[in-house]
């Protein structure tokens, strides 16, 4: 048969080619897998009793409305209010199977072959993979020297072909919290030209100052006008696998990606709308406690990494990630992290997953680290290094 050939020009997932490079180890020693920003605890007990409720009541078996359960919507939109401040109603909120579905269904809503799509460095591959194996430009931002992508910058890369700017806050791979006035500004710019403005905000209860609103988008009466928000409850619950993410969105675009999602999944899945509930109005105390256990792990990263362990060096930290640039300018960076998967035990994601060029850079998850294996972290780097 014949494939397409925009999908089957895409690139593999970085994640799976990963993964794929544990079947060449032959031996059994300890390893350490910082590739997936996988949580290190389990649910709350909360959620748990409320996925075995769910499962043994028949009538929780069939189909939810696409948009997702009512309950679920609201407790999102309450969520919202209390972290951002501002107005967010049950009626914008949008659930999905995960936050990779919602930029998918949103990007498809938005954009069609021969558009463009600005995305900043680092990119998160999976947004890439999407919007090049659907025929849609991906425009790469440079950031500033801190990582920090600057409206001022995006402004000179719009042109008529443009429909959406992407900022990823805390990001992935590089942990950085866009400072709210930057992301109010690209907000700004997005409004003028007449784009939208997709803020994937699947990290945003690890930044390192939760207390402080991450932005104020929804402050502004008009933000419906310009402003997608994507959420995911993976890690925030501890449910990656149970898939519930949502779009926030305005009544236009929800209307266009609620035809997309009848169309790939109808709903997400019950089981995961019902976990999320239960995470969400239950577990306000355990969430809070996670939060600061991630801190302490990224805390311990960057306490292993502060000297350069074998020139290994830190350049940004923050969320569920570490963003490292190593030391060995004579090899591709997927030999490199070839060689500290089977010459040290430590798997990563090479950061050309993450670009569109070899800048030496590798993603490391802070989520299995706790003071222990950050000192082998450290051990194990140094023996990598030069």
């Amino acid at each position: 048969m014949r494939l397409n050939p925009t999908t089957a020009s895409g690139v593999d997932s970085p994640i799976g080619e990963a993964l794929a490079l544990l079947d060449l180890r032959t031996d059994d020693r300890p390893l350490l897998d910082l590739s997936q920003a996988a949580p290190p605890f389990p649910p709350a007990p909360e959620v748990v009793e409320r996925v075995v409720d769910t499962a043994r009541d028949p009538a929780r078996g069939g189909y939810t409305p696409v948009p997702g359960i009512p309950p679920l919507r609201r407790a999102i939109a309450e969520d919202l209010r209390r972290d951002h401040g501002g107005d967010v109603d049950a009626s914008d909120v949008l659930v999905t199977a995960g936050c990779n579905q919602a930029f998918s269904l949103v990007a498809s809503a938005l954009a069609g072959p021969g558009d463009e799509v600005i995305t900043p460095l680092p990119y998160y591959f999976n947004h890439v993979m999407w919007l090049e194996m659907h025929g849609i430009a991906p425009v790469h931002l440079e950031p500033d020297a801190q990582l920090v992508p600057r409206a001022a910058d995006a402004e000179r890369l719009i042109t008529e072909r443009t429909r959406a700017i992407v900022l990823i806050t805390p990001g992935n791979p590089g942990g950085l919290a866009i400072p709210p006035a930057e992301i109010t500004a690209f907000a700004e710019l997005a409004r003028r030209h007449d784009v939208a403005l997709i803020v994937d905000e699947t990290y945003r209860s690890f930044r390192d100052d939760p207390a402080t609103p991450p932005h104020a988008l929804f402050t502004d009466p008009a933000w419906r006008d310009t402003v997608v928000s994507l959420h995911s409850f993976s890690k925030d619950l501890a449910i990656p696998g149970y898939r519930v993410g949502a779009v926030v969105a305005s009544p236009a675009l929800g209307r266009e990606v609620l035809k997309l999602m009848d169309c790939v999944a109808i709903c997400a899945p019950r089981v995961g709308q019902e976990a999320a509930l239960a995470g969400l109005t239950l577990t306000g105390a355990w969430r809070a406690e996670r939060v600061t256990e991630i801190a302490q792990r990224r805390a311990a990263v960057g306490a292993a990494l502060a000297d350069s362990p074998g020139g290994f060096e830190l350049v940004s930290l923050g969320g569920f990630f570490a963003w490292v640039r190593h030391p060995h300018t004579d090899r591709p960076t997927t030999d490199v992290v070839r060689d500290l998967l089977l010459q040290h035990d430590t798997l990563v994601i090479p950061g050309t997953a993450f670009l569109p060029d070899d800048r030496r850079m590798l993603r490391i998850s802070v989520g299995p680290v706790d003071e222990a294996a950050a000192a082998t972290l450290a051990a194990r780097l140094t023996a990598a290094g030069r």
